[in-house]
């Protein structure tokens, strides 16, 4: 497993790096550095702790084994920017820097008693499938020590990634910190296969049967590269999100506009042909509304009032029932300027809704379009198949 396994996640870590390093040419804050400093310990681990590596490594250096002190040295290092991250994020820098003095110092010690207790395990030969199963049966204290570090660490993490989360001011960064802090329960099963790997060692066994569950839970740390990568590459999916919902509303109101447009040319404002997508779907929204005031003398009060009897009887309510009423209005308006039948009494507005904004307004078009299109069955019983068209839920909203 370890052939395939510790290969993928390199290249996975090793992304994230080459990535990270491009953002760095622009900022170099403490937060970029140390995520950068991070992705690059991580493809350390990972490269070295693959087979064929682990044996060229250690035998390039000449020390037995040389190979699984660096691995495991190099994810203590990964923890420990990470821990820089959140510091940095929740905290000022001088305050950042003062409470990782004493985390930076548990860190170093624990490097230093691993480094110690290393040489003590030469003796064993290579090991590039089971060195922390070997170390566990022979030498528990070096494991001891590295696991201890690194469940600290861990929780450490996944508290302040937490923490931080509620408050972060971007969706995308909440995202990535709450799947960082997600992490933390793989790393909570691996130091309990671990844990239990020293303690079968003291009754003669070896934890060779729960390995896979070891080596699995490791890949758990593919879930923060992605949470730690998440708040750059996030906000590009919310951009095409936005695009694609753009050409989505479009060509959900265009029927609306065309329909009024053609009975009122005047509303239209000519738009050259470099305007872009947003342009056109804002001047279609204010050309719908100027087209409904165009056409308010033509509306009669008794359609509304009786579209909005229809309309509560389907058991329409608010936008909903809104858009149904403003569809049965624009419906007979029509028909009466078609017939030239003005009615005696017209509505004081054509709006049954005021949204609050732009996003508000789009959604509530949106509505009415559909409305409007549901069927061509006349203007007052119009209402009745305006339910299905309209009782929708809002999923025109999008993450704020």
């Amino acid at each position: 497993m370890n052939s395939t396994l510790y290969p993928i996640c390199a290249l996975i870590s090793l992304s994230a790096f080459l990535f990270k390093l491009r953002v760095t040419r622009t900022d170099r804050s403490p937060t970029q550095l140390a995520l950068a400093g991070n992705f690059f310990f991580l493809t350390v681990t990972f490269v070295v702790s693959t087979p064929a590596v682990w044996i060229a490594t250690s035998k390039f250096v000449g020390i037995v084994n040389f190979s699984g002190l660096l691995a495991q040295s190099t994810v203590i290092l990964s923890a420990a920017c990470q821990q820089l991250v959140l510091l940095h994020l929740t905290h000022e820098r001088d305050t950042a820097w003062r409470k990782a003095v004493p985390r930076l110092t548990g860190l170093s010690i624990v490097l230093l008693g691993m480094i110690t207790l290393f040489s003590a395990a030469t003796s064993i030969g290579e090991r590039p499938t089971d060195f922390a199963l070997t170390k566990a049966q022979y030498y528990p204290a070096y494991l001891s020590i590295y696991l201890i570090g690194y469940a600290a660490n861990q929780i450490d993490i996944g508290i302040m990634g937490w923490r931080y989360a509620r408050i972060a001011p971007t969706p995308w960064l909440r995202r990535g910190l709450r799947l960082v802090a997600a992490s933390m329960p793989f790393a909570m099963i691996y130091t309990s296969c671990r844990i239990a790997d020293i303690i079968a060692s003291q009754f003669g066994v070896t934890g060779h049967p729960w390995e896979p569950v070891a080596q699995l839970a490791i890949a758990g740390t593919v879930l923060k590269t992605v949470g730690w990568t998440m708040p750059d590459w996030g906000r590009h999916l919310t951009t095409a999100s936005e695009r694609l919902d753009r050409r989505r509303a479009y060509r959900q109101i265009i029927p609306l506009h065309r329909e009024l447009t053609s009975h009122l040319p005047e509303v239209v404002l000519p738009l050259g042909e470099k305007a872009d997508l947003r342009t056109r779907l804002y001047r279609c929204l204010v050309e719908i509304r100027d087209a409904q005031w165009a056409l308010r003398t033509w509306m009669d009060p008794a359609v509304a009032a009786l579209a909005m009897q229809q309309g509560q009887a389907a058991g329409l309510e608010g936008a909903n029932l809104a858009a149904a009423v403003e569809a049965a209005q624009l419906k007979a308006a029509l028909q009466a300027r078609r017939e030239q039948a003005q009615p005696a009494t017209h509505v004081a507005t054509p709006r049954m809704e005021e949204p609050e904004d732009l996003a508000a307004e789009l959604s509530f078009q949106r509505k009415l379009s559909r409305a409007f299109t549901a069927t061509s069955a006349p203007a007052v019983t119009h209402t009745a198949y305006l339910v299905h068209a309209t009782n929708i839920t809002d999923t025109e909203k999008k993450d704020a």
